[in-house]
């Protein structure tokens, strides 16, 4: 199994996304999304979010507060393709 580095959203400015990197998705992963959404928005609750930066595989623990098609966005107007999530825990 591949160690997965933590970090917290503050960090995310340090991570590139520029390899073409086909990550293989949980196979639900747009319902843990909307689940993660309304966590985060309305409970205020954290989730563990998986996903993978050009380095490797990386979790966070924080809030979702939206996504689109190719985003997903925490606080502070901080951004990760939608592309490199692996998972949602919560």
């Amino acid at each position: 199994m591949t160690q997965k580095r933590k970090i917290t959203k503050e960090c995310i400015h340090t991570l590139e996304f520029k390899a073409s990197i086909k990550v293989h998705q949980h196979p639900d992963i747009n319902n843990q999304l909307n689940k993660a959404l309304k966590r985060g928005n309305t409970d205020k609750r954290k989730v563990n979010i998986i996903f993978q930066d050009d380095e490797g595989v990386i979790t966070m623990n924080t809030t979702i507060w939206a996504y689109g098609t190719k985003y997903v966005c925490f606080k502070g107007g901080v951004w990760i393709p939608k592309s490199r999530l692996i998972e949602i825990e919560f």
